[in-house]
């Protein structure tokens, strides 16, 4: 190893020098770069390094809503290589691992290569690899073995491809690496290939995501490939102007010299000025099947593409505030997700934002106080999904002893260990198989049964205890605690990457003293035991005004025994003040949720205070930035902004 490292210095140093060699040209002027405009000593092998958890954080939290739909194209394509030894890497612009996918068995080997999440791949640190190099260059490539600048990494291949986003910039970089590979290069060819089309996917599906309400026009040379994985990919504003691109049509219209070369330029231009196709004559292509008669050309070259017009959706009537006889979330909303509130605008915010993930495979983590309704609205998602009809198992990871929590879980084979039964156990996880499994208290499963948890959230498969060959499921995971996460991953009492594999979406539930519609809630709980005890209740005002003053530190689900307890005292269905629980009549004030918040809550503030107004919603999202800017419906940058102008500080940051 010390002479194959001694000639790969010696390569290097020549290369450097401007003596040729048998490298791609792409390999030697990155071997420049690295030497002088780096200054990287070929000389000093370099660990990997790995990203501190806060600033990992920054990066994902960075292009949070890119990150959970690009995870789909990961899977899917990890999908096509498992057990083939490779690794999935996405890292940011910056070549910052923000997701990665590989075989937990080499998860420490992993890391020390660097093939992990929040490993720093930009080439000014880690020289010559496919991720610095694909950011460098802009271009798909593959760094096979001694390609790479540093000696450290020589065993390593690496084929990455540029991810760009829908205005032709940089977003992020697809990398499939393997510890170990054959010599020749040419081995990693279908690698390249296999990314390329994923990285096209990702392209397509984050512009199908972005403009869901303008025009897209989808082109492709191939009359027989368009409607599986159409070429070029285009929306449009009203006018007819280029508003989002797929990179492959920047490629394509380069070629023909319809634009300049920065991918920019193709934005703001007016779609008959390439096509000759007139704007108002798109409509013939709505309905189109790709056929010989959707066919348009471009100007210039006269080449014939298949097209497809998708016009966008009719936009609905928004309705007027309070014209939804509930009092709640808007009728736009699916029915299991419309009855979880009457109005409150914190509340029905979230579930806006749920109704748009019901029908994902993205795993989803529930955050709020206990009693809040977590598993309540775990099981609205259900029943609002395409799974409603499949298996919802509920998993209170609290409850179950560590000795049994596997077994529990994953299941086992007869006889696999003494005391299982005769006939085995079929799990928790392959009994939610199609469905919905919910893990709730998640914050308190023990480290041993994260690792095991985080195999079937990655592979998508179990392995029942006394059992060598996994087993394939198909579910939809969403997890439920009342604990801060983001603490017990920084204290080591819960795993990062199982973190962050929950964590496609939070949603956080507020306490029910921050609700604004106490009321409505209490008539749907007064509904509900009308029809169980076929009794009509009536609560007097001097009840209800008790329950109003009420603090709620077990939020719903003390309001709930609340009103069983008066619904059980009273006489002939009148609730009257006697009737309330006496701890319920005592108003006495709450100190905020201590596991989430290192200070109590501070009072509601005027909705006019624009700063106070900000505070109070970083507050109740528990000062995560991009939870408060989707509350707000404004972007995270005008968050961060107003949180300088303010000169507001989170709590950790007082003392």
């Amino acid at each position: 190893m010390g002479n194959a490292r001694a000639a790969h210095i010696d390569e290097l140093v020549r290369v450097s020098e401007g003596v040729r060699s048998n490298r791609d040209a792409v390999i030697e002027e990155s071997w420049r770069r690295c030497v002088f405009h780096h200054k990287l000593d070929p000389t000093i092998g370099r660990e990997a390094y790995i990203l501190p958890h806060e600033h990992l954080r920054q990066h994902r939290d960075a292009m949070d809503e890119f990150l959970r739909m690009a995870r789909f194209g990961l899977e899917a394509l990890y999908r096509q290589v498992a057990g083939m030894g490779y690794v999935l890497l996405l890292t940011d612009s910056k070549g910052i691992a923000v997701d990665f996918i590989g075989d937990q068995t080499f998860d420490n080997q992993l890391r020390r290569a660097g093939l992990y999440l929040g490993a720093d791949w930009n080439e000014g640190r880690a020289g010559t690899c496919a991720v610095g190099t694909c950011i460098a260059t802009g271009k798909a490539l593959t760094v096979h073995q001694t390609d790479h600048f540093d000696t450290t990494h020589i065993p390593l291949t690496c084929t990455a491809a540029p991810i760009f986003d829908s205005g032709g910039t940089l977003a992020a970089v697809l990398d499939i690496s393997a510890l170990r590979s054959p010599e020749p290069k040419v081995s990693q060819h279908l690698a390249l290939q296999m990314v390329k089309s994923y990285v096209h996917k990702i392209e397509n599906a984050n512009l199908y995501n972005q403009f869901r309400n303008d025009w897209v026009i989808r082109l492709s040379t191939s009359q027989e490939f368009a409607e599986i994985e159409p070429d070029l990919v285009m929306a449009l504003d009203g006018a007819g102007r280029i508003i989002g691109f797929n990179n492959r049509s920047w490629e394509f219209i380069r070629k023909e010299g319809l634009c300049q070369e920065e991918r920019e330029s193709l934005l703001g231009k007016s779609f008959d000025e390439i096509f000759d196709c007139r704007v108002d004559d798109l409509v013939r292509f709505v309905r189109s099947r790709f056929t010989e008669d959707g066919v348009i050309r471009l100007r210039g070259s006269g080449q014939p593409l298949f097209v497809q017009a998708v016009p966008p959706p009719a936009m609905p009537v928004p309705r007027p505030v309070g014209s939804d006889p509930s009092g709640g979330a808007p009728a736009l909303l699916p029915e299991p997700l419309r009855r979880i509130s009457g109005g409150d605008p914190a509340l029905r915010a979230t579930l806006a934002r749920a109704a748009k993930l019901v029908n994902t495979r993205m795993n989803l983590l529930i955050h709020g106080e206990t009693g809040t309704g977590k598993e309540y609205l775990a099981k609205a998602l259900h029943q609002a999904s395409i799974r409603a009809g499949k298996p919802f198992i509920a998993v209170n990871c609290a409850a179950l002893p560590e000795s049994l929590i596997e077994s529990e879980l994953f299941g086992y084979e007869a006889g696999s260990f003494t005391g299982a039964t005769t006939r085995g156990k079929k799990g928790l996880v392959l009994e939610a198989d199609g469905g919905t499994l919910f893990l709730d208290e998640i914050g308190d499963m023990p480290l041993s049964s994260q690792t095991r948890l985080l195999r079937v959230l990655a592979e998508r498969e179990v392995t029942p205890i006394g059992r060598n060959k996994a087993i394939s499921v198909d579910l939809r995971v969403i997890a439920a605690t009342h604990r801060n996460l983001a603490e017990l991953v920084r204290a080591g009492h819960f795993r990062d990457d199982l973190y962050f594999r929950l964590s496609g979406a939070v949603f956080t539930l507020p306490p029910l003293r921050q609700r604004s519609d106490l009321d409505w809630l209490i008539d749907q709980l007064l509904a509900e035991r009308d029809v169980r005890d076929g009794l009509h209740y009536v609560i007097t005002p001097s009840a209800l005004a008790a329950l109003r003053a009420h603090c709620w530190p077990g939020n719903i689900r003390e309001l709930v025994n609340a009103l069983d307890y008066a619904c059980a005292v009273c006489t002939n269905g009148l609730i009257d003040l006697a009737d309330i629980p006496e701890p319920v009549q005592q108003r006495g004030e709450f100190e905020a949720w201590p596991t989430f918040l290192s200070q109590a809550a501070p009072p509601v503030l005027p909705q006019d205070d624009q700063a106070a107004r900000l505070r109070e919603t970083l507050r109740r999202h528990h000062w995560n930035v991009s939870a408060a800017a989707r509350s707000l419906g404004v972007d995270r940058s005008t968050v961060h902004r107003q949180i300088r102008r303010f000169g507001i500080l989170p709590p950790h940051r007082h003392h």
